[in-house]
């Protein structure tokens, strides 16, 4: 896969499957990782540590996000110094809220204040992308997270949420701005077009970068072919 010609933006793998980690951590289009607790639970981790541990030893030299697990926020800043030291490379995921809708910015500044590298996750307004920002602005390294597919999914479009969002980071230049959640390709060329910084890409959505600029005409007939193929395997028949 070669897509350093077509793209901008940093493609981040967003899964949390070791063999697929590790297949795209050959692939130099792949610029980082991004993991969270519903991945690691879908791909059957059962040991958290020993999985994040593992996969750091051997990506090394790409930003990987790992979550605190803690809804609890002294238990979150004591975790995420933890995860912390899994590696340079780390960068600990921190929700902008608990489950309470607490805002976790005193954590977030505490954590970059100590020097660790944040992702803030699970953010959908640009008022979280202000208190987020300001907090994690002396961070060694920071990413923010804004959930576009979520947005997509309530009826909004997310690309002027977005462009909001880069705006609001032109104060803080060592921030960098992750389009999270992605439903569909176009979401890849809508981000890079706004000129985000980051898309985190599910392994389905990276299976699909070959398709980028295909002859519609080409993929029309594909498609017949395939229709035809699938129906004559079946054995379906209809008798006249």
């Amino acid at each position: 896969m070669n897509t350093q010609r077509i793209w901008k933006i940093k493609l981040f793998a967003d899964t949390a499957d070791l063999a697929s980690m590790l297949k795209f951590a050959a692939d130099p289009s792949i610029q980082g990782f991004t993991t969270n607790p519903t991945l690691m639970r879908r791909a059957g981790v059962r040991d958290y540590e020993a999985f994040a541990r593992e996969a750091v030893s051997q990506i090394r030299n790409r930003p990987v996000s790992f979550e605190v697990l803690s809804d609890e926020f002294e238990e979150m800043e004591r975790q995420a110094l933890r995860i912390a030291g899994w590696g340079p490379c780390v960068y600990v995921k921190i929700p902008i809220t608990n489950t309470l809708g607490e805002s976790s910015v005193a954590v977030l500044r505490a954590l970059s204040a100590r020097g660790v590298k944040v992702n803030v996750t699970a953010m959908m307004t640009l008022r979280q992308v202000e208190d987020a920002a300001e907090a994690v602005k002396d961070a060694p390294g920071a990413f923010l997270s804004v959930f576009a597919g979520r947005i997509a999914d309530t009826g909004r479009d997310p690309v002027p949420v977005v462009a909001a969002a880069l705006d609001i980071l032109r104060a803080y230049p060592k921030i960098e701005l992750i389009w999270a959640s992605p439903r569909e390709f176009l979401n890849i060329a809508q981000a890079d077009a706004l000129g985000c910084h980051i898309i985190t890409v599910t392994p389905d959505l990276l299976a699909k970068l070959p398709l980028f600029g295909k002859s519609l005409d080409e993929f029309s007939l594909e498609t017949v072919r395939m229709f035809e193929a699938d129906a004559r395997q079946a054995g379906f028949r209809l008798e006249v």
